[in-house]
């Protein structure tokens, strides 16, 4: 995973493309009706980090080059897209190419802005959009059952993989997503080997009015969080229409501008990191004249893999890391100062690289 993508989904009118726009500061029409997104934009957004920043100074780096998100504004889904209903099919192959699902739920009154089944009620939301998906994997694993069936008959290794979609299958019978769906490992690995939408994780923006800052909490915000508790995703809650003025600002003006609504950090910031702990994510960087970059890996991580994100080549001659941790860079000045103090250690390419390790590659 070389970058982090995310499909925002959501009913038409729940503040979507707003959302978008301020991730993005893309200016896609966000007008009040459904269907005014149909092929999904995509913006790349960097991940900020203060880290880059000072070992870059220490470094005297050219340029920084941050870790960075996709987001895919997915087309405004309605009731029936499993059938093709809308922009049904093209919504749900759009869904399949992202690692998560964004899903934006309105937690706001205004009677201004329609609601597409004339009232506020979120978890009315998610289940519509839970229901499509769940609809359209339940077409994923019929289909796949009777292939596998015939060829089980012969090859009987492929009995538990059978077992484990007959169990997918019932699970979702009952209205349920996969991934409240309790797997053994071995099951784990089966359900990796299919693209079934409703075992993707899942971050809900609860989008909320400039009424409810800074806490950001009411009782609809409260009835999402119990509803995603139960199967393990996240909740960030988000105001929009804040967003979108923030985005609008230089850095440091968007810093005042928060602070003036006593908020510390923006939403994007905090859907970021809400994203990169959901899927498991951290970033170990690499520091020198040229660049101080971040690169993305899954947690668990070993030196040689790591390697190979910046080249195949180095994972392939991998010979040792040098590993000094960001805290050491700084307390003792750089990688000069870590070493004499004796803070650099060389590892293995079994070691797991951890978040923030500034690391120097050996390689044949």
């Amino acid at each position: 995973m070389s970058n982090l993508s995310c499909g925002i989904v959501g009913l038409p009118n729940v503040g979507k493309s707003t959302l978008f726009n301020a991730l993005t500061r893309k200016q896609i029409p966000s007008e009040n009706y459904p269907f005014c997104t149909i092929d999904p934009n995509v913006g790349i957004v960097n991940v900020y980090d203060e880290r880059l920043h000072v070992l870059s100074d220490q470094s005297k780096s050219q340029k920084i080059i941050y870790a960075s998100v996709t987001f895919v504004d997915i087309a405004g889904l309605v009731k029936g897209a499993s059938q093709g209903e809308g922009l049904g099919n093209q919504f749900l192959t759009h869904i399949r190419d992202t690692d998560a699902i964004v899903q934006v739920v309105r937690c706001f009154i205004n009677d201004d802005v329609i609601h597409v089944s004339g009232k506020v009620d979120p978890l009315d939301d998610i289940e519509v959009i839970n229901l499509e998906l769940i609809l359209s994997d339940l077409q994923t694993v019929e289909n796949v059952i009777s292939r596998v069936e015939k060829q089980a008959k012969s090859k009987k290794e492929l009995l538990p993989v059978l077992a484990f979609l007959k169990k997918a299958l019932e699970h979702l019978n009952q209205n349920l997503p996969l991934r409240r769906l309790p797997l053994t490992p071995e099951e784990e690995g089966f359900a990796a080997l299919y693209p079934f939408l409703t075992k993707k994780k899942v971050l809900y923006i609860c989008n909320v009015s400039e009424d409810d800052l800074p806490s950001m909490e009411n009782p609809l915000v409260a009835r999402v969080r119990e509803y995603a508790a139960a199967e393990g995703s996240r909740v960030v809650p988000i105001c929009a229409r804040i967003e979108e003025e923030i985005s609008q600002l230089d850095a440091k003006d968007a810093l005042e501008f928060l602070s003036s609504l006593g908020l510390k950090e923006s939403g994007l910031d905090r859907l970021i990191k809400e994203a990169f702990s959901l899927l498991g994510l951290i970033t170990y960087i690499t520091t020198g004249d040229i660049e101080t970059r971040a690169w993305t890996i899954q947690k668990g991580t070993t030196a040689s893999v790591a390697a190979g994100k910046i080249h195949s080549d180095i994972e392939k001659g991998f010979i040792r890391a040098e590993v000094i941790s960001y805290e050491d860079m700084i307390k003792y000045k750089g990688r000069v100062g870590a070493r004499e103090a004796g803070k650099a250690r060389f590892e293995g390419k079994d070691y797991i690289v951890q978040d923030g390790d500034v690391i120097l590659f050996f390689h044949h």
